[in-house]
């Protein structure tokens, strides 16, 4: 069984999907602390040619409080409404914009304060619209010792779900010792995206927006060919 473990990210790039879609199974973090500079409620996308981020507005709280205790602040529906109508803005005049507007808006515009059930149902609809079967599960749901940390929650992650091999994202290949994996009977592998171009708008083709760029861009067909392009390495 291969297994990946990541934090809820709110519409994120290609390479998320790609790993999602390389696993049988989906491990994705609610008890893990959120940060304003993370990327779990923002991300890009073009508008008038260039990148343009987005944010969910989340209420006022501590730092130190996990996604899952995190909301959505209070009256959200007009700047939900706004990040809307500049998306609109943004790709009324891409090709796929008919099919895949409704599904962005509903994902916005869905009726959930808690931050990470929220980004839970954007993933679920993607995963949905992208064809991706993968069994996903919440982290809090496992058995196992949540005071673990880091590499050693990830080790106890993947023995609970007796898997063979924890791919990660080629970002975190700095975070894992390779020896303590084999010491566990567990392959560690990275993920290593190859990021195609396409056409957009602009004349300059502009890396790492959101999926959402991608899917106005292209077609299920094109975006399953994607998800196949990447490469896995060892540590």
């Amino acid at each position: 069984m291969k297994v990946a473990i990541m934090q809820p990210y709110l519409f994120p790039y290609l390479g998320y999907w790609q790993l999602i879609n390389a696993v049988d199974v989906f491990i994705v973090y609610d008890n893990i602390q959120f940060t304003k500079s993370g990327w779990f409620h923002r991300n890009n996308f073009l508008l008038n040619g260039k990148k343009k981020l987005f944010s969910l507005p989340i209420k006022k709280n501590v730092n130190t409080l996990s996604v899952n205790e995190r909301y959505l602040a209070e009256n959200t529906e007009k700047q939900m409404t706004k990040i809307l109508a500049q998306i609109k803005n943004g790709y009324q005049n891409a090709p796929y914009f008919k099919k895949v507007f409704p599904i962005v808006e509903e994902i916005f515009m869905y009726k959930e304060d808690n931050l990470f059930r929220y980004i839970y149902h954007s993933i679920k609809k993607i995963c949905n619209y992208l064809n991706i079967d993968t069994k996903i599960i919440i982290s809090s749901t496992l058995d196992i010792d949540h005071s673990l940390k880091s590499q050693e929650k990830v080790i106890a992650i993947n023995k609970h779900m007796k898997s063979k091999i924890y791919i990660n994202s080629i970002g975190g290949r700095s975070l894992y010792d390779n020896e303590r994996f084999k010491n566990e009977n567990l392959e560690l592998l990275f993920l290593e995206s190859e990021l195609p171009e396409y056409s957009q708008h602009s004349t300059e083709f502009i890396p790492y927006l959101s999926i959402i760029d991608i899917m106005m861009f292209n077609s299920k067909e094109e975006i399953s060919n994607m998800l196949e392009k990447y490469t896995l390495v060892g540590n």
